[in-house]
């Protein structure tokens, strides 16, 4: 019975072949995965600090004007205060403010769990930004 000779290491041959394809599709799943949470992650932060900002509202404008206007200073400082809580995850930030709107952008740096042995595929950097302006109530009840 030689009939089933031919096929000798077949297996082996697949297996040295798709381990490494195998090995990238988990990679890119995982890294990937790692990749969207931390861009969500910079989003908050962008968001949280720039709505901390917004709620620095100039109280002697608004009693003046009856309109919400920013104290940029002090909105400026309450948006990078509240990302400072976030030193070891930000690698870089920009607060800025005017008497309109406050506008934050937070950078956040990703280090590959499988694909960072592959040479070239070291930690890369995320970004994201947002602004936020006060509001006052609607009329209300």
């Amino acid at each position: 019975m030689t009939a089933g000779r031919g096929d000798r290491g077949t297996i082996a041959m697949y297996t040295v072949l798709f381990t490494p394809v195998v090995f990238l599709l988990a990679g890119l799943l995982v890294d990937g995965g790692l990749a969207i949470h931390a861009r969500q992650r910079a989003a908050d932060m962008a968001e949280q600090a720039a709505r901390a900002g917004a709620n620095q509202i100039d109280t002697d404008a608004l009693r003046e004007t009856g309109k919400p206007v920013l104290d940029p200073g002090r909105a400026r400082a309450a948006a990078c205060d509240l990302l400072a809580a976030y030193r070891d995850q930000v690698t870089a930030s920009r607060c800025d403010a005017n008497e309109q709107e406050v506008a934050v952008s937070v950078r956040i740096g990703v280090r590959p769990q499988f694909l960072g042995i592959i040479p070239g595929f070291g930690e890369f950097q995320l970004t994201s930004s947002a602004t936020a302006r006060p509001v006052t109530g609607g009329d209300g009840p």
